[in-house]
């Protein structure tokens, strides 16, 4: 098992329904998340930014 902290960037404009699920789809890519957070975001090209700290295998 590995712990990892990962930092990835997301087009929230895409994102249909709720925004914690397609995040969380997104960072299971990487592992399985443990904790993460929207960092910053950038209103001009609706690209979030997000920190995460993920379980890998």
């Amino acid at each position: 098992m590995i712990i990892e902290s990962i930092e990835i960037e997301m087009d929230i404009t895409t994102t249909k329904g709720e925004l914690n699920t397609a995040i969380e789809t997104k960072l299971q890519e990487w592992g399985e998340p443990l904790r993460w957070a929207i960092t910053t975001v950038d209103l001009t090209t609706n690209i979030a930014q997000i920190e995460a700290i993920v379980i890998r295998e």
